[in-house]
């Protein structure tokens, strides 16, 4: 019986939505491979003379080996201004629609169980009662509204992110055919990042901006380019991709 053991540290399994290496095209026909000797053989005469690299003197790039210039720094996001493109072998960028519906479905599978939740908090209390606002405040239902609130933060936050990072699917973009991607490598997002991106999402709206803060999120998607990232995806570096159907 064999006693080999895997390599350890490494996981079995990797990533599968990693993105996929693009593989160069092949040569047409009648043409030679990038790199080769141009038709016909060298020119008459050989180099000119006086450099035996064959480079024509006054190289534009500076070098005496004419190579190019080292590439450009990256742009924080897996690759340099003018280089590879982050989003090439990842599947294309989701429609905005279809992430407005997934969000909205997102919100009810959350909403529907706290609003169960909210009543033996009495949060429905001063939609009902004539009482100050100072009244209700004060009393126990303030406290209990309070703590109804720490609640739905924990809930939105908890489910987006536990799922994100688990395999980059909320339930509403799992029935959408979305998924979130960091945009470095297309992989899932690691438990760190999603955490980042559900408290940019949620956070805002169910403090104190409920309407104008999802309006704006919508607003910058829809603006950006060339990822059309919200805030959220800005802050945890991701993108959201459709899913092959």
């Amino acid at each position: 019986m064999s006693t080999d053991q895997p390599p350890s540290g490494q996981p079995p399994e990797e990533d599968p939505f990693l993105k996929r290496p693009q593989e160069p095209p092949p040569p047409s026909g009648g043409q030679p491979p990038p790199g080769g000797p141009p038709p016909g053989g060298p020119p008459p005469g050989g180099p000119p003379p006086g450099n035996p690299y064959g480079t024509p003197p006054g190289d534009p790039y500076g070098s005496p080996y004419g190579g190019p210039p080292p590439p450009p720094y990256g742009n924080g996001y897996g690759g340099g201004y003018g280089g590879t493109d982050p989003l090439s072998g990842m599947p294309p960028l989701a429609e905005t629609g279809r992430r407005v519906l997934a969000r909205l479905i997102d919100w009810v599978i959350v909403a529907v169980p706290l609003a169960l939740i909210g009543i033996p908090f009495r949060i429905y209390d001063r939609v009902t009662s004539d009482d100050d606002f100072g009244d209700a405040v004060g009393g126990f239902d303030g406290g209990g509204q309070l703590v109804f609130q720490l609640i739905t933060i924990v809930a939105y936050v908890a489910y987006d992110t536990v799922l994100t990072a688990r395999n980059g699917q909320t339930v509403g973009k799992k029935l959408m055919k979305l998924r979130v991607a960091m945009l470095n490598d297309g992989s899932t997002p690691p438990m760190n990042q999603s955490l980042l991106r559900a408290v940019v999402l949620w956070l805002p709206a169910l403090i104190c901006c409920a309407c104008l803060w999802p309006l704006l999120l919508l607003i910058l998607i829809l603006v950006d380019k060339p990822y059309k990232q919200g805030l959220h995806d800005k802050a945890a570096k991701t993108v959201v991709v459709s899913v092959p159907r």
